[in-house]
């Protein structure tokens, strides 16, 4: 005697096991990222190896006594950062967009029959 005491997994779940899935655990959808703050996009700027090499050389004129060529090189550096953070900021906002835009489809099974919902699990209602 043989008793199978799973569910035929062939026919999938029923619209009320889902929804009772989706109320426990959640939608089946990946984590998004944080967004980075205007601290963390700056720390990156300024971690880059060409940005170092461009303080360290207008720090290096400032010493020798150029003080001109110094706070020219300096004034350019913080310029290039600004613009650098600028760009840094618009690009993530238009990620965050397109990743709004998207929108991933999944193929179940409900009571049988194959159904085409979206990612998140909305058109799981």
């Amino acid at each position: 005697m043989n008793i199978n005491t799973k569910p035929d997994m062939s026919l999938g779940l029923s619209e009320t096991q889902a929804q009772a899935k989706i109320a426990r655990e959640g939608f089946n959808e990946l984590p998004s990222s944080k967004p980075r703050n205007l601290f963390a996009i700056a720390l990156g700027v300024v971690r880059e190896p060409m940005f170092l090499l461009l303080v360290a050389c207008g720090t290096l004129y400032l010493i020798l006594g150029d003080v001109q060529e110094g706070l020219m090189l300096l004034g350019f550096v913080f310029v290039i950062m600004g613009i650098e953070l600028y760009q840094e900021k618009k690009t993530e906002k238009a990620l965050d967009a397109l990743k709004d835009l998207a929108s991933p489809r999944a193929l179940v099974i409900r009571d049988g029959s194959e159904k085409r919902i979206a990612g998140r699990g909305r058109g799981d209602r």
